[in-house]
């Protein structure tokens, strides 16, 4: 049997039969979000990308952690202990603690002003805490006590990183430069100076042989960590011509996806120090991006203040699709090397999102707006700091 048009329909006699009002035995009222998506042949072929409506049933946190008291910035979950978390904030105080129990708890003494960034070495045994007051801090993990003070030239840091295979720190200043120290010895060891403008981010990347910073001077600069020679400085008319907010870096160390105020987003040949593509979307600050691979394929995640969360895939330069937030997001995780990605959002919510897609897979309730997100060492959790004070832990 076929289907010709909406008013005829054709029987195996060949006659034609035809539905009149009074052939209706009920009517249904079909709610169009409901309806399944065009798959991705026939969005490839029309050039839309997916714009997906958010879900709003909160799940509920299975943990909180209470002892901070001002606003919480920053979090870090150990690479080896899946419980083990590192938290720091406005309060001037950072604590490494276990989800779950309330006695597992350390307070990380020090600080005389806010804790911006926490990091935890490659092989979970240290743990580093920047703070404006100038100071990076390292940790021994297993016993909680401080093991070197470390200190650039007085102005305040903005985050702390570590070489991914050594206990090498490195920090972005508020003075224009990058710090870098043996975190063993607590021996300074180098710094990159060049940038105009506080370094807003920056890291190694992924296989240790160069290393990656932002400015607020508009500028992305490429650095041979042993001597601190500026290999690549990427600007120009062709770049973001604003403050960088963020740096994502690829796991093969070819590319980096940066973010910056104005709402741009460009895609820089680390080997060249040139830029690759513009990934087009955003319309306003970009305050967030992550990288993930799927299937082999590398996709980036960027977040920012027009209250989108797009998901792009690098070898196209193209998004595959849009997820729509009620606020601006502020942070961004993949979980693990899957097709799943959290957002955390001024709204106070973080929400799972399927990268392939676009839909809203879960929604976790929360407060206060979402500041950073972090993701467990086996995958089971997200840790949510906000400016309410609370640390919320969700489980997956």
């Amino acid at each position: 049997m076929s289907i010709h048009g909406s008013d005829g329909v054709e029987s195996s006699d060949e006659e034609e039969v035809f539905i009149d009002e009074e052939d209706i035995i009920r009517e249904y009222e079909i709610d169009e979000e409901v309806l399944p998506d065009q798959d991705d042949d026939d969005m490839e072929a029309s050039g839309n990308v997916e714009e997906v409506e958010v879900q709003e049933e909160a799940i509920s946190p299975i943990y909180q952690f209470t002892r901070h008291t001002d606003e919480v910035y920053t979090a870090a979950c150990s690479p080896t202990d899946p419980l083990l978390v590192a938290t720091g904030g406005k309060d001037e105080r950072a604590y490494l603690w276990k989800i779950g129990n309330p006695d597992a708890v350390i307070e990380l003494q020090g600080h005389r002003e806010t804790v911006t960034s926490v990091a935890f070495s490659h092989d979970g045994q240290l743990l580093a805490s920047a703070g404006f007051d100038g100071f990076v801090k390292v940790w021994d993990v297993a016993s909680g006590t401080l093991k070197f003070t470390l200190e650039g030239s007085g102005e305040g840091f903005e985050w702390v990183k570590w070489h991914p295979r050594g206990h090498f720190v490195i920090a972005g200043s508020e003075d224009s430069s990058v710090y870098m120290w043996n975190a063993d010895r607590g021996d300074f060891s180098n710094s990159f100076s060049g940038h105009g403008g506080v370094v807003t981010c920056g890291g190694f990347t992924p296989d240790g042989r160069t290393l990656c910073s932002g400015s607020d001077d508009g500028t992305m600069r490429v650095w041979n960590p042993r001597s601190g020679e500026s290999i690549h400085r990427v600007e120009g008319h062709n770049y973001h011509g604003d403050s960088l907010t963020c740096m994502a870096l690829t796991a093969d160390s070819t590319v980096a996806v940066t973010g910056a105020l104005n709402g741009t987003v460009h895609v820089v040949n680390l080997s060249s120090g040139q830029v690759r593509s513009s990934l087009v979307g955003h319309t306003n600050s970009v305050e967030c991006a992550a990288i993930s691979y799927v299937s082999g394929s590398a996709y980036a995640a960027t977040g920012g203040m027009d209250h989108k969360l797009i998901i792009w895939e690098l070898q196209r330069s193209s998004a595959r699709c849009i997820c729509e937030h009620k606020k601006g997001v502020t942070s961004v995780a993949w979980l693990g090397q899957t097709h799943y990605v959290a957002s955390g959002c001024i709204d106070g919510k973080v929400r799972i999102w399927d990268g392939l897609s676009g839909n809203c897979e879960r929604t976790y309730a929360g407060d206060g707006k979402v500041l950073s997100l972090a993701i467990n060492a086996d995958g089971t959790k997200i840790v949510s700091v906000s400016d309410d004070g609370l640390v919320r832990v969700f489980g997956i």
